[in-house]
């Protein structure tokens, strides 16, 4: 497989909106020809909306948006903004009175960084999917990836990690896949078998490793907050309905396995969607296989393109 850039893979595009001085942004990936999707939400403490939508047993076959938000739940809201983007353009489900966007919303919690009132609207939204049309999707510090931070078993802003949101795609003959990742994990970030992001120890120069940590004190994550999520959206070429893209996004799963621990606590929101936006014949097997390394790439790009920020440390100041 050789590495394409997520654009490349057409039907989708994606764009972002962030407000830096107050922490927090959103970034909303636009299917105006509809998709078929599928979601796996394995945390403890997920912000969601309308992802009942992607149940097999529901009515619609596709949808036309999913957004990522900072906010926690409050920024859910945003999303009314995507709608409204939408429903101007004539892009939605075609009812017997009016067209109704039909989108997905996942949030993380950033509202331990910048100001805690501060959380995506409907304008923010709006904004991103403005941006949207130019299609050319950044790394790093942006859109959801604003306030996105790794790291924080103990609770104490001075030992947490800045993060972002990161990118990665991939083509094997006429199979593209891609995902989009923004992470902003309870647990430490892992490339290679090493820690690379998480929480850092009492002097702020190493990483105290949360799971060793956890293993000295197994009462102290009782009480852990939701204060926590990893969300990734895989997109690909390969024709799939709702229920096999369930199973891809449940295979993908395994790419924030790899990279992140703890994962999937109860303190996370950890989220994962996939949709198809092609006619491409392929193997749903091969393909949820290909998902879990992408979804694994865009993670690791998710915290070695971010910078530091709000006085915390990013992967590249610890390299």
């Amino acid at each position: 497989m050789r590495e394409i850039a997520i654009a490349q893979i057409g039907n989708v595009k994606i764009g972002h909106a962030q407000n830096y001085r107050l922490g927090t942004g959103c970034t909303v990936l636009i299917f105006a020809g509809g998709a078929p999707a599928g979601v796996d939400v394995r945390g403890g403490g997920p912000a969601s909306r309308e992802t009942e939508l992607l149940n097999p047993l529901a009515g619609p076959e596709k949808i036309h948006a999913v957004l990522f938000a900072g906010g926690s739940a409050f920024g859910l809201d945003a999303a009314g903004g995507v709608m409204r983007y939408l429903a101007e353009r004539g892009i939605g489900y075609q009812t017997s009175s009016a067209v109704v966007p039909l989108v997905c919303a996942s949030c993380i919690y950033d509202l331990s960084v910048g100001s805690p009132a501060a959380f995506p609207d409907q304008a923010m939204a709006y904004a991103a999917c403005e941006d949207a049309q130019n299609n050319i999707p950044r790394q790093g510090n942006v859109g959801v990836g604003a306030g996105a931070t790794v790291g924080k078993y103990k609770k104490e802003p001075g030992r947490m990690m800045k993060s972002g949101l990161g990118l990665y795609a991939a083509q094997s003959g006429d199979l593209k896949i891609g995902a989009l990742a923004v992470v902003n994990a309870f647990g430490d970030v892992y490339d290679g078998g090493k820690i690379v992001a998480g929480m850092l120890d009492d002097s702020g120069a190493g990483f105290a490793c949360t799971d060793e940590t956890m293993y000295r004190d197994c009462s102290g994550a009782q009480g852990a907050l939701t204060e926590n999520t990893t969300l990734a959206a895989v997109v690909t070429n390969a024709a799939f309905n709702k229920p096999q893209l369930v199973k891809i996004a449940a295979m993908a799963q395994d790419g924030l396995a790899r990279t992140i621990s703890p994962v999937h606590t109860m303190a996370d929101g950890d989220s994962v969607y996939a949709l198809s936006v092609g006619g491409v014949a392929a193997d749903i097997n091969a393909v949820g296989v290909i998902a879990a390394r992408v979804v694994e790439r865009a993670i690791l790009n998710a915290v070695w393109s971010a910078d530091a920020a709000y006085g915390l440390k990013a992967a590249r100041d610890m390299a």
